[in-house]
């Protein structure tokens, strides 16, 4: 993967690291996800609102630590490795 460096102002970077899910998330995985959301409220504005008000939802969920790790939902569905 051939990988670029850009220059952000660092309240620009501040503000981008708040859309973060999870500490690790690297900015290229953060900006391609900003990159279809904003596709998605071009090509269904309406819809787009719904999605954006639920990922908001889920993110401070995800805040709250109010989710499950992937072995609690294997073992809540009864799924095994």
């Amino acid at each position: 993967m051939q990988q670029t460096t850009i220059k952000l102002n660092a309240a620009t970077k501040a503000e981008l690291d708040k859309f973060k899910q999870y500490e690790n998330e690297s900015y290229d995985e953060l900006v391609r996800k900003l990159m279809r959301i904003v596709w998605m409220c071009k090509k269904q504005p309406s819809l787009s609102q719904k999605t954006v008000k639920e990922i908001e939802e889920a993110r401070e969920q995800i805040r709250k630590g109010e989710f499950y790790t992937e072995g609690e939902a294997k073992k809540i569905l009864g799924i095994n490795k």
